[in-house]
């Protein structure tokens, strides 16, 4: 489950935002600029980089602007569910570490969460695929609640120790944010937005995605990982200027002269 924690934190040291290769298609013109975003539920650092580009989104003066798009991605997808152990039981199997050495890993990763105001509890987190959890964030999204079930997620998962693999805590999480019981029952029973869930991952290593979270701005550039607020703002105000100046209605300079109107009157 941490398989990804030592690539992670590689990420969180500064870089400068990439270009994104013309592997995505431009973005059509619309009220607003998306900011897309890679994730998983199970990632640490998906849930410290929400708040870090959250803090830059408080700072900056378009955010009425932004629109957030989440976007699946399963760093273990063959993981078995497994409610009975907590992750960093998991991970010190998996590694075949100590339970002192891998305690010892993820104190790390748990004073990184703080800096942000998130309490990580890592001894009570579920062992739980996250599938199902991706699925239900599309149906969320399909609502225009997208960005409030991925905050239910993750603090579900490493606050609160809920098995988000389990269709009734999933149908809890979505019922608080106002979703209804009975759709979101019907949606987690069938296989509804298995094939938004797929397709967002086969896009992702399209776009060469090696590790999440995964920010891409206005389909232009991109920021990987749970970066400094800053690189967030600095690629926000850049990505938002271009993308203004694209979307910006012409405005007619008018100098009035003799005109005929639909009315009959010419003046």
């Amino acid at each position: 489950m941490f398989v990804f924690v030592a690539i992670s934190i590689q990420l969180l040291q500064a870089q400068s935002p990439k270009v994104i290769k013309q592997k995505l298609s431009n973005m059509s013109t619309s009220s607003k600029m998306q900011v897309e975003v890679w994730s998983d539920v199970m990632c640490p650092f998906c849930y410290i980089g929400k708040r870090k580009f959250e803090a830059a989104q408080q700072q900056f003066a378009g955010s009425d602007s932004i629109e957030i798009v989440w976007k699946s991605y399963q760093l273990q997808p063959d993981l078995i569910s497994d409610p009975t152990k907590n992750t960093i039981e998991h991970l010190a199997e998996s590694k075949g570490w100590t339970m002192d050495y891998t305690k010892q890993t993820v104190s790390h990763v748990v004073n990184m969460a703080q800096q942000v105001g998130l309490a990580y509890n890592f001894d009570k987190a579920v062992v739980a695929n996250s599938f199902d959890a991706h699925r239900l964030s599309h149906y969320a999204t399909q609502h225009g609640k997208g960005d409030a079930m991925e905050e239910q997620l993750f603090k579900a998962y490493f606050t609160d120790g809920k098995n988000t693999a389990s269709h009734e805590v999933l149908t809890q999480l979505a019922v608080a944010i106002g979703l209804n019981e009975s759709s979101v029952k019907e949606v987690l029973a069938s296989n509804q937005f298995a094939d938004e869930v797929r397709h967002d991952i086969y896009e992702a290593s399209q776009i060469g995605v090696k590790g999440v979270p995964f920010f891409v701005f206005n389909r232009k550039y991109a920021v990987s990982g749970a970066q400094d607020t800053q690189v967030f703002l600095d690629t926000l105000k850049k990505a938002f200027g271009e993308w203004k100046q694209a979307n910006e209605k012409s405005v007619l300079e008018v100098r009035d002269g003799a005109v005929c109107t639909p009315d009959g009157e010419c003046k």
